[in-house]
């Protein structure tokens, strides 16, 4: 694939991605639109409106932060000497993070350099990239806690990260993953990238591969691939990345725009399901991407999915984002579907724990868009209980190894 794409070419080839900006970077792969109603609609108004009025009433009282360093206020962190979020307490699991990224740059030279290291992460959602800190509720989905003008500027980021870059995406590099993991006691990381069939190609996977081999940390992160259902190489694709050692494979419906049920789709199950592969999807709605793309994370198309392919083991990122009574609920039909716990609030990582025993429930952050700690920091209170030891380690790191076991 080429690694860069002259600017007169990117105008004729390229130009509707920057068209496309308020769509976030899945700007290409088509698929017909299936109903997208009024009472979609309205199922997220509740949660969100629900979530909101229940926010500090669960069981765990308010937990409300000033930005990721307020953290240091919960016993098992503290703030070293340069301000740096670290765990103190040697008791907990040294943890699996299954849900990780890092910069991306698809286009115009310079390439990002992976293998650099920055005085300061700056996350694409960043509380303490304000003053003062946004207040870092623990108890909502972690979108609810950035202002309209973070979140509207959140596209902005992503495009020009793809194209040519920026400041923020510069420090999205592995020394600063890997410093922030050390600081946070997480072991090891899945990396998973993103392909969107643009129509010159993308490198990504390619380049996070080259930085892995650079900083010699493919050994504790650890590279999955991406394939969209619609490239006509897909198969082969798959085929190469699990004769590679990978493992993971990255869908994404909103960003890549199909749905999971689609015929295409399901030749990557297909594969994938040969291959030995496991699917992770970002499922369900998060509500921060735009409207014309909700449709195609609705529960409801990766029911046919995962009943089709039973013996495919599935991962619904984000528990389902603000889907997740309806995730929470397709994986207990079936057990072929893993839940990722990212993004969701401690009453409801409660709730998930109570209903599955946690079992099938994996640790991820979705860095660096957020602090490591910000999800771990959930875990942690959520299973503070002596009571629920176990369930702490299966979630920081059990579940991960019996499903990459």
């Amino acid at each position: 694939m080429p690694s860069s794409l002259d600017r007169r070419a990117f105008l004729r080839n390229g130009g509707a991605l920057l068209g496309a900006a308020s769509l976030g970077l899945g700007a290409f792969g088509c698929a017909d639109r299936k109903p997208y109603t009024e009472a979609d609609r309205a199922l997220m108004a509740k949660q969100r409106l629900d979530e909101a009025n229940a926010s500090g009433n669960g069981p765990f009282g308010p937990q409300r932060y000033r930005g990721y360093q307020g953290l240091a206020e919960l016993p098992w962190y503290e703030l070293d000497g340069a301000s740096t979020l670290r765990m103190v307490d040697d008791s907990v699991s040294q943890a699996i993070d299954f849900h990780c990224h890092l910069g991306m740059s698809m286009l115009f030279e310079p390439r990002l350099d992976l293998t650099a290291r920055t005085d300061r992460v700056q996350h694409l959602l960043d509380c303490d990239g304000e003053e003062p800190p946004c207040e870092l509720d623990l108890d909502v989905y972690i979108n609810a806690n950035f202002s309209d003008e973070a979140l509207h500027d959140l596209p902005g980021k992503t495009i020009t990260q793809g194209l040519w870059g920026n400041e923020v995406v510069r420090t999205h590099t592995i020394p600063n993953l890997l410093d922030e993991m050390d600081a946070t006691k997480i072991a090891s990381a899945v990396l998973l990238p993103i392909v969107f069939d643009l129509p010159w190609g993308d490198d990504v996977e390619e380049n996070w591969r080259c930085g892995l081999e650079a900083t010699g940390a493919g050994d504790r992160l650890w590279l999955g691939t991406s394939v969209h259902p619609t490239q006509r190489d897909k198969i082969a694709c798959l085929e190469a990345a699990a004769a590679a050692g990978m493992r993971v494979v990255k869908m994404h419906p909103t960003m890549q725009a199909f749905h999971p049920d689609s015929e295409e789709a399901m030749e990557v199950y297909e594969a994938a399901e040969r291959l030995g592969l496991v699917i992770f999807f970002h499922g369900g709605r998060a509500g921060i991407e735009p409207e014309s793309r909700q449709g195609y994370a609705m529960p409801r198309h990766y029911e046919g999915a995962v009943s089709a392919f039973p013996k495919l083991r599935f991962v619904m990122g984000h528990g389902g984002a603000r889907d997740n009574a309806a995730m929470l609920e397709l994986a207990l039909r079936h057990e072929n579907v893993w839940l990722g716990i990212h993004g969701q609030g401690i009453t409801w990582l409660d709730t998930m724990i109570r209903r599955t025993g946690g079992e099938r429930l994996l640790f991820g952050t979705d860095w660096p868009f957020y602090h490591l700690a910000a999800t771990q920091a959930k875990v942690l209170i959520a299973t503070e209980d002596p009571e629920r030891a176990e369930i702490r380690h299966a979630i920081l790191r059990g579940n991960a190894e019996r499903l990459l076991g």
